[in-house]
Formats: C-alpha cells, structure tokens, sequence
C-alpha cells in the first residue's frame, strides 16, 4: 500500500474577483486518474479553504495521516512560495515522505526551483496524471525514479531531469475528477460574483493546449504547441455529472480556447437536449474574433446555457495585438460585444496594459476604446513575464524585470517599467483602469437594475466589494 496526500494550501484568492471558493480541479483530476490505476493506493485530498484549515490544522492533518507521497498544487507563479512553504511543513512532518508539485511554473523553471527549495524533491513536468502514476508506483516499490518520462529530481547531490513525457492522445480516457473525496465540502464550492454564494461551482476541461501563439501565454508552450479536445459528449456527460451529484449549477469550462466552431455547435446541441442546462450559467473564455466571425452561433450559446463569456480583448492598439502576436483586430472587440449584448450574454472584457510601449497616452486611449464598446465588466490586468512564455525569455533577456518577487506575479503588481513609465506609474494607471469604468455612476445605475440577471446580480454584488480601494492601496 502507498499513501498519497494532496494538498490545496492557505493561500488569498485574486481579489479582483471577488470573494469565490473554486474546487481544486488540478488536484482532483491527478487523484482519480492515480485512483482508476493504483488498486492499493490510499488518497487524501486536503482542501484548505474548503476545509478552513490553516497552517496549524494543516500540520495536524499532515502528521495523523503520515503520507508516503506528498503533492501541492502549483497551479500559479503567485503561489509558488505557499506550494514551497506546503511541502517545508510536510518535510518536517514525515521526513521520509516524497514530496511533489508540477504545474506551469514549476514545468518552466525545474532547474531554478530544486536549487532554490530543497524541500521539493520531485517536479512533474507538463502532463501529470501518466507521470505521477509511474511515480506513486516507483515509491510504492521503492525503485528509482530514473526511468520515470517528465520528472526533475534530486538524486545524491545533483539534479536529473528525465526526457519529456508524451502527451496522452485521448483525453476522453481521463476519468471524472475525483469531487468524491472532498464531497463532504463540495457545497463550499462557489463564485460569488458570477452566480452567488448558494450556487454551487464546478469546473470542467473541455481541451488541453491553443492553437494561437501569444507571447503572454504558458498555455500552448506546456502543452507541448498541441490543441487537444475532449468528445462534446464527454464534456456534457461531466457538467450533467457535476449538477446531478454535486448541484453545480456554475459550471466553468476551463479552457483557454473552446472554440467557436463546428464543435461548439454540435456541444450546444448537446448541451439544449438534455434538461439539466436550463438551470445552469455555465462561463467560458473566447476570442474577440472568433465571436465576430460567427454571429449565429451567439443565440444557441445563450440558449445552452452559456451566459458569461470571457473576451481577450487586451488592447485597443492593432500594433500591440500584433506585439502579443494575438492575430486578431480591435475592431473585432467591439463586434463581439454588441453580440452577446445582442444574445442577452454576460460580455466581460480583459484588457492588459504595461506593454514595452504602453504610455499614459495610450492607456488613456484604452479607457476610451472600452467604454465606447462598453462591455458588462472589464478586467484590467499589468503584462507578467510569467515562466514558459515567450514574454519572460524576452524580458528577462533584456533586462526588464525588476521584481523578481514570485508572489507579486499576480497581474495586479507591476513588475516590469514600460519605456516611458515606472513601475509606479504602471501601478497608478492600472488603478485608473478601474476607476475609470467601476466610477462611473451611470455605469454603476444601469447595472444594478440592469433586466440581465447576470449583469445585475454582479453589480449589485459590485456594490458590495471595495478592489478600488485594495488596488489604490498597491499604489
């Protein structure tokens, strides 16, 4: 038998948002697949925040199940020193237990991250679940890790890294994530802003990886430059799973690029025929251009179900789409806004500003272009050499960052000047971003009585928060 302890650590959630509790997706995919392959394998999932443990309770939980296999979630760079911190504490705990992480970051700066935090002994590079098992196994029989695809570690002194592990073909083969071994907090999952505190949240991966390139974006780096999709039906099958065990009635698609094509129409049909999808709001992310080029696809969208969509809208400016190598237009922004406001769909703009040429001019020019389209929300977020993308080789190559501070890599610090600006300044125009759109009265008054339910019930929520003044405090 071999022990296997995953944990979600104490850790802040982005305040921009709001106040959510997400179900540690990650964490929950790794246990099942780990389930459905090791008869004798003995799991534990410790959600911290589900569970309200801090560090303490944490310590306590760790020592009375005495793992053999330690595992942290590395999902963010922000979040890097919490996962560090995690398995510090499991080392003292149960010193002779393996302790893990992986993830985006970790994937990216193996190397650096053994260096630095001798309490990981393993990183998981890129896809997890095949390589975790061969992992789990090799503890389990006391074998060495030599001969594991897609793992960094530290053996007599050195650090190995092991050749890259192919990706899994199908990923309709993955079982359902393992919800069944924090079912006891499940309720506890919710998003506060997009659907209340009583709607219970579910995640769901619809594909892994993007076929698009964007300097900003780990995504299709990890996945290894591929774009892989799970059946409509498979993904169906797991949101009907989720609202008819769990009463998820939010349902995220975690994808960074669903799709706008013949597959989302063969998935909203096979989202309408099946009841459960008129009592959910389910949220996604698309394309500014791949809403324009398909305005039909909008009105069977909203009739699905899908009532929140994310739109990478990121900047007014053709020349800065074309810095992020993003292949798309601006006037594609505005297109796409005017349809789902059309489609009675939840639109909510995400714009980046701290480009190399980003000025107090040209974020000016920002605020206007966003609210002349005039989404449901926008989200404004600094540029972030975050590890893996093509963006940190550059800044760092070049010399542009100037906060090395992982914890700051949230996109609400500014870590790097722009050629005209300081950090500081960039910090200042990100708060005038926000006070810019969330200012406006008028704005403030047609959202809380607003005839969409979304819209309405995330501003009066808005209402409620106070992220001017947390940003204003970062300035």
């Amino acid at each position: 038998m071999v022990k296997v302890l995953f944990i979600e650590p104490p850790k802040d959630y982005w305040f921009v948002m709001g106040e959510y509790l997400p179900p540690p997706y990650g964490l929950l995919q790794l246990a099942a697949y780990l389930e459905s392959k090791i008869a004798d394998a003995e799991i534990e999932v410790l959600d911290c925040q589900a569970m309200s443990l801090d560090w303490h309770g944490l310590a306590k939980r760790i020592e009375n199940f005495s793992p053999d296999v330690v595992a942290s979630s590395g999902f963010a760079t922000c979040n890097v020193y919490v996962t560090a911190r995690t398995l510090e504490l499991a080392k003292k705990l149960a010193p002779d237990a393996v302790t893990v992480t992986g993830g985006q970051h970790f994937t990216a700066l193996a190397q650096e991250s053994l260096l630095a935090y001798p309490e990981i002994d393993v990183v998981v590079r890129g896809e997890g679940e095949e390589t975790f098992v061969e992992l789990v196994k090799a503890v389990r029989d006391k074998s060495a890790f030599s001969g594991i695809n897609g793992v960094s570690f530290r053996h007599s002194g050195k650090i190995w890294h092991n050749p890259q592990r192919p990706l899994i073909e199908d990923l309709n083969t993955l079982p359902f994530p393992a919800y069944h071994l924090v079912e006891k907090y499940a309720h506890k999952y919710h998003f506060t802003m997009m659907a209340g505190s009583k709607a219970k949240y579910g995640m769901v991966e619809a594909s892994r990886g993007c076929p698009h390139r964007c300097t900003f974006c780990s995504q299709w780096k990890h996945w290894q430059g591929r774009w892989r999709h799970k059946s409509v039906k498979r993904v169906a099958d797991e949101m009907e799973f989720l609202y008819n065990n769990y009463g998820s009635k939010l349902l995220w698609l975690t994808d960074d690029n669903f799709g706008l094509d013949q597959r989302m129409e063969e998935f909203c049909d096979e989202l309408i025929k099946r009841d459960f999808s008129r009592d959910i709001t389910c949220f996604m992310q698309a394309r500014c251009d791949d809403v324009a080029r398909n305005p039909l696809l909008m009105a069977k969208m909203s009739k699905a179900g899908i009532k929140w969509l994310l739109l990478g809208v990121e900047s007014h400016s053709k020349s800065t789409l074309d810095s992020f190598n993003k292949g798309s237009k601006p006037e594609y922004a505005e297109e796409a806004v005017k349809l789902l406001r059309q489609n009675g769909i939840f639109s909510q703009a995400t714009c980046i500003i701290g480009e190399r040429g980003d000025s107090v001019e040209s974020i000016k020019r920002l605020r206007q272009f966003v609210n002349h389209i005039d989404p449901d929300i926008a989200i404004f977020m600094v540029l972030t050499p975050f590890p893996g993308t093509s963006l940190y080789e550059d800044a760092k190559r070049k010399g542009w960052i100037e906060d090395w501070n992982w914890a700051n890599y949230d996109m609400v610090h500014a870590v790097m000047p722009t050629e005209t600006m300081s950090r500081e300044q960039v910090q200042y125009e990100l708060y005038q971003c926000y006070r810019g759109f969330f200012g406006s009265w008028n704005r403030r008054f047609k959202g809380v009585f607003s005839e969409n339910n979304v819209k309405r019930r995330v501003y009066r929520y808005m209402a409620r928060q106070s992220v001017l003044r947390q940003l204003k405090s970062i300035v």
